[in-house]
């Protein structure tokens, strides 16, 4: 062990995803991941519900919508789009619906913004009060919506061009990468109570964006290969399952991202991996 620590320390290649791996683990990160899956799946549901109920005036546009959305989640997304539909009764209730979808939105964005703070060792002092906190969370919705309506741009650009044949799916996919990635950059400046530039925080979101791309088209295959006709078996225990499964894995990806970033910022790098003999 002693030899593989001094190995590390000598070799940036090696020692920079060593500290960040025991950087992860320090903070916890999985159980902090776990409280933002917990806070995404409650909230995923009214999020939906809102989005589907403002784009009611117009079914294809609210089709194309809510089929962008659910195309982050390949596993369940087919399942969930079959049993999604808008809000209808009286005015009342249905801003009712809409304000505590909202508020259950924020505590997702709030789960967040705890996680990078802690990751970026922001002082529980310094963390900001109730009202910031909320207008960042508001701004978070903002970015995942925004993303939603460029990822609408994206595949209707694609579908006018689909003449071109693969190169047109690859240029989409080139497209909605650089989406993926515009989005992870606000977002990581925007969650932590911490002057970031774009340049402190590009490294995690190139990251973070690649491996959400990634993880969309193994779920594709996934469906295409193992899944496809078995919703009937599976119901709704599968889309429980799958959904909360999924904000999970998707929550430490963005988490190890971030921490990539505070590594490299705050140069806590090479990392020994033996105890400290002074016991600190």
């Amino acid at each position: 062990m002693s030899r593989l620590d001094a190995y590390q320390l000598r070799h940036p290649w090696m020692g920079f995803p060593v500290a960040v791996g025991a950087r992860f683990a320090a903070d916890q990160a999985g159980y902090l991941a776990a409280l933002i899956a917990y806070y995404a799946f409650f909230s995923f549901f009214p999020l939906l519900l809102v989005l589907v109920t403002v784009l009611g005036f117009s079914p294809t546009l609210r089709e194309k919508a809510v089929g962008s959305v659910l195309e982050q989640f390949p596993v369940i997304g087919p399942q969930l789009g079959d049993n999604v539909h808008a809000l209808h009764g009286s005015v009342v209730g249905m801003v009712f619906g809409i304000v505590t979808a909202l508020w259950a939105g924020l505590a997702v964005a709030n789960a967040a913004q705890n996680a990078m703070n802690t990751i970026w060792r922001v002082p529980t002092a310094d963390r900001p009060s109730f009202g910031p906190r909320i207008a960042r969370s508001a701004l978070l919705l903002g970015v995942l919506g925004t993303t939603v309506l460029a990822t609408l741009v994206v595949n209707g650009l694609a579908g006018s061009l689909d003449i071109l044949g693969p190169a047109t799916r690859f240029l989409a996919l080139a497209c909605t990468l650089a989406v993926n990635i515009g989005a992870f950059v606000l977002a990581f400046r925007a969650l932590t109570n911490r002057r970031l530039g774009t340049r402190d925080v590009l490294p995690g979101a190139v990251l973070a964006g690649t491996c959400w791309q990634l993880l969309q088209l193994a779920g594709g295959l996934y469906v295409t290969h193992t899944v496809r006709g078995a919703g009937n078996a599976y119901g709704t225990f599968a889309i429980v399952i799958g959904l909360l499964g999924w904000f999970y894995l998707q929550a430490q990806v963005t988490l190890l991202a971030a921490e990539l970033n505070a590594v490299r910022v705050m140069g806590e790098w090479p990392r020994s991996l033996l105890p400290d003999p002074a016991g600190e």
